[in-house]
């Protein structure tokens, strides 16, 4: 409970806050930005599906909703372009996706999963590893010609993700350290248990990209805006349009981390069965056309490691490949590092998928050989007891069938992520 002086502290304090007017908008900086050739193609211009008219021509400087004017461009995805945007009512820094109209799902599956999360009233301890919705709203384009409006979602902003750290080099060559893995997983499984044990949500896109700094002291945004002002970023005039060129929020101190980009989520059901997952690290379940639940995240993270801790993929396929010749290739690795799958499992599908590889009895029979591998060749990292604990959590998520994968909450629990004597 509250202290009565406690209230009225608290009360002032919103009557305050209640009471500042809004930020005036910041005039446009008068330093001068380089250009880039219009030739060369930039950030969403080199996404294959490209198209000007699906993304919405944001210009630094703009002012949304008459509420967020854009500070600078944070990052860009296959769907959507983000910002950085200083709040001119609550006088604070927001990120402001824009998402593109090439494909409306992720716009709509993000948005209702935030909703759905919104409505979640809970004192679970991995509610705090989940990126926080602010806002939402629409940009008119109709003065673009077209007849439906862009989506935008307002998020608390973020630093760069785990992705982005690791692929800066200085990281052991690429490859996180023991204890910034166990760090990362620790977040990560978090989250998850909160997502699966409380909002009965999968997230379907655990990749590295999609694990975010969060912001520690708002002191990083304020230093990117004033590097912004004074140092503009490249930039390419295309037509209607102005081309930005992304720049990282420098880290200073950082809040932990979140896990983000909820635009393959899926909530309010038992089992799926559409498909998800970054190749890498998609679920057999999924591969072979079963349905599948929130143990295709447990799925993934198991795989995620090998790419933290080991710099490659856990089941690697040659490049150069089509779709079918990747899954084969995939499919074969899986099973020399896990060995046959039951039987029971290929049973579940209602495809021809599973028959493309096995025979009834779950031997292989796929057109490629199956590489002389194994989880203990494939880990070259660590010895002894470390290396035997080591596998036996990764072995506790990479299962063949999803009831034998350990939920989140349980491997928080693993002595392996417990164990603190890391180098």
């Amino acid at each position: 409970m509250f202290s009565a002086r406690s209230l009225v502290r608290r009360l002032r304090a919103w009557t305050r806050h209640q009471l500042r007017p809004p930020l005036p908008p910041r005039p446009p900086s008068t330093a001068k930005a380089p250009i880039i050739d219009p030739s060369e193609l930039v950030e969403e211009e080199r996404i294959p599906w490209y198209n000007p008219t699906d993304f919405y021509p944001v210009r630094i400087g703009e002012v949304f909703r008459s509420r967020y004017q854009v500070v600078g461009k944070l990052g860009y995805g296959g769907y959507s372009t983000v910002w950085l945007c200083r709040d001119l009512v609550e006088h604070c820094h927001v990120a402001v996706k824009v998402f593109s109209q090439f494909h409306e799902m992720p716009a709509k599956r993000e948005m209702a999963a935030f909703k759905h999360l919104s409505g979640i009233q809970s004192d679970h301890p991995g509610q705090r590893c989940i990126r926080t919705c602010l806002d939402h709203f629409e940009l008119p384009a109709d003065h673009l010609g077209l007849q439906r409006p862009f989506q935008c979602l307002v998020l608390k902003p973020t630093l760069e993700s785990v992705w982005d750290l690791r692929m800066q080099g200085v990281a052991h060559q690429f490859k996180f350290p023991q204890m910034l893995v166990k760090a990362v997983l620790r977040y990560v499984l978090l989250g998850l248990a909160y997502l699966h044990q409380e909002a009965n949500m999968v997230h379907a896109d655990i990749q590295e990209k999609n694990i975010l700094f969060s912001i520690g002291d708002p002191a990083s945004l304020e230093a990117f805006e004033e590097a912004v002002w004074t140092s503009p970023s490249p930039q390419k005039e295309a037509g209607d349009r102005t081309i930005y060129i992304s720049r990282p929020v420098k880290l200073k101190t950082n809040g932990g981390l979140v896990l983000g980009d909820f635009g393959e989520a899926r909530f309010g059901q038992t089992t799926y069965t559409d498909l998800i997952q970054p190749e890498p690290y998609r679920a057999p379940e999924v591969m072979l056309g079963m349905p599948w639940d929130e143990k295709v995240d447990i799925w993934s993270v198991g795989t995620m490691i090998w790419d933290m801790f080991q710099d490659k993929h856990m089941f690697r396929v040659p490049s150069g490949l089509d779709y079918e010749g990747k899954m084969r290739h995939r499919m074969a690795h899986i099973v020399s590092l896990l060995g046959p799958p039951p039987v029971d499992f290929l049973k579940r599908s209602e495809t021809e998928e599973p028959w493309k590889y096995f025979d009834a009895q779950g031997n292989w029979t796929g057109a490629v050989d199956l590489p002389k591998d194994s989880l203990e060749l494939s880990e070259q990292r660590l010895q002894g007891e470390n290396k035997a604990h080591f596998l036996r959590f990764v072995r506790r998520m990479v299962a063949w069938r999803p009831e034998d994968r350990s939920p989140a909450h349980e491997l928080l629990e693993d002595p392996w992520l417990q164990a603190q004597d890391d180098k």
